[in-house]
């Protein structure tokens, strides 16, 4: 911004100084040939005058000696032309005497009794030659002719010099101009730099250098503190969610597990017949206390400033399918690894795991005995600038998949499909998505080649010597356990719907 502003008064400041100083120049450099060429003139007409009186007089053989004088006086050339256009003398000794100049035209037009003056190309002088060409005589009665040539050099070195001059002094104030006009850029862009840094603070979570309200432009003091009285309110708000979060979950797990123990013990009193009815609400209970849990584990991810770091995507991909493994197999559903090795992606600290986690129990739901579940990494190359490196990690199953109007729905909180069998709360994709974000990347939810959902984490790729960044740690989203009389597994909590 400051370079911004700064361009702009330079570019301001140098159309002023062009606009004075060029016009200046051309009528300076004007004004001083038609002062050289009015002198050299009125020399020629007055040597005119001298050069008819001598020849007058019969004293011609003294012009040679007249006119060198002249010529050394003055640093020009002279030539003196008798009434027939014939040298008669010329300084330097350039034109012999007895020449015929009567056919050029200043000349031809001087012994008319006009008098001639103009420029022309002298290779022997620098920028030229002025003339002046005089009558010396008037009417009939002309006696002689003169010319006068004088070097333009002198006039050039009067003309670079004063545009060297204007140079110096345009230079001089676009120096003078470049530091004031730098001490005003940064004295305005001050406040916007402390509300950026104050800004990039906030975002990290915690604003401990407010921008000052007594600095800048008035704008900019009022923005400031706008800014200083929205931030505060917001770090509240932060710290209360975050309270509540913290404090709540310690509140609502006493009650929820007492609640879980009393209806345990109504078992022994209880006939057959209302057996099931307490298997219903004690699974109820624990769904509720999943619920429970997920919001605050939600709320405790969104409020932390969380760094990410390079992880090894190959070796958790592989963990978490040998772990998930043996649960598959108590389905009859296979858990196939595939795909290239991916290296390390950036990811928040444990998020990789927990979005597997979630994925393969929503995958693991829904697949019929006999399928299989696929992990599947694939490297995406960037084109070299606008568009960077992806690293895609594909959880295919063979379920009955989703429409497309279910998956765009499936990310909504507490979202579950019409036809859902499970006892999921509609947390899991929204904990794997904001988890993916986190991270700095996307999920998408896309239909299987052949039949399923395939679900696609995209995360950005990272160095294979990337180092680890202290960063802090993702809070702990409890594995919910599935209510079921066939099965004691403890399984992260799965997406809304029939996919995940």
């Amino acid at each position: 911004m400051n370079r911004r502003l700064l361009l702009s008064h330079l570019s301001l400041i140098l159309l002023v100084l062009l606009a004075l100083e060029v016009p200046f120049g051309l009528v300076y450099a004007r004004s001083e040939q038609s002062r050289f060429a009015s002198t050299a003139e009125q020399g020629a007409m007055t040597l005119a005058e001298v050069c008819e009186d001598k020849v007058e007089r019969g004293l011609a053989t003294d012009l040679p000696e007249f006119a060198r004088n002249y010529a050394r006086r003055t640093g020009s050339r002279v030539i003196v032309t008798d009434r027939r256009g014939v040298v008669m003398t010329d300084t330097t000794r350039a034109t012999t005497a007895g020449t015929d100049l009567s056919a050029e035209p200043d000349i031809a037009t001087a012994l008319h009794g006009g008098p001639t003056t103009g420029t022309r190309t002298d290779p022997a002088s620098y920028g030229g030659t002025l003339f002046a060409t005089a009558p010396g005589g008037s009417g009939n009665a002309i006696l002689c002719a003169v010319r006068t040539l004088y070097p333009l050099a002198a006039v050039a070195r009067k003309e670079r010099a004063m545009w060297t001059a204007l140079a110096v002094v345009g230079l001089g104030v676009l120096a003078a101009v470049t530091l004031i006009g730098f001490t005003l850029a940064r004295s305005i862009t001050r406040p916007v730099r402390a509300l950026e840094r104050a800004t990039a603070q906030l975002s990290d979570g915690r604003l401990t250098d407010p921008p000052a309200t007594d600095r800048g432009p008035p704008e900019l003091r009022r923005l400031a503190a706008s800014f200083t009285r929205a931030a505060t309110r917001l770090q509240h708000l932060l710290r209360a969610q975050q309270a509540f979060a913290s404090e709540a979950s310690h509140q609502l797990k006493t009650p929820l597990t007492a609640l879980r123990l009393r209806l345990e013990n109504f078992e022994p009193h209880l006939a057959p017949c209302a057996q099931d009815s307490l298997d219903e609400a004690i699974c109820e209970v624990e769904r509720l206390s999943r619920m429970v849990q997920g919001l605050l584990a939600l709320a405790r991810s969104e409020n932390a400033a969380i760094t990410p770091e390079a992880v090894d995507l190959d070796a958790v991909v592989a963990d978490r399918a040998a772990i998930w493994a043996a649960f598959a197999g108590e389905q009859h559903v296979d858990i196939a690894v595939a795909g290239a090795k991916a290296g390390p992606v950036w990811a928040v600290p444990g998020a990789l795991e927990q979005i597997i986690d979630n994925l393969l129990s929503n995958a693991l739901r829904v697949s019929p005995p006999g399928t299989a579940i696929t992990l599947a990494a694939r490297t995406t190359p960037g084109d070299g600038g606008r568009t960077p490196p992806v690293v895609e990690l594909h959880v295919t199953d063979e379920g009955p998949g989703m429409t497309e109007a279910e998956r765009q729905r499936a990310f909504d909180r507490f979202w579950r499909a019409a036809d859902a069998h499970h006892d999921g709360t509609g947390l899991g994709l929204t904990m794997v998505q904001q988890l993916t974000r986190a991270s700095g990347g996307e999920i998408a939810l896309d239909a299987a080649p052949r039949s399923g959902l395939d679900a696609v984490v995209r995360l950005r790729p990272a160095r294979a010597s990337a180092t680890r960044n202290g960063s802090a740690a993702l809070p702990e989203i409890p594995p919910p356990h599935l209510c079921s009389t066939d099965s004691n597994r403890s399984m992260i909590e799965g997406s809304p719907g029939r996919q995940p």
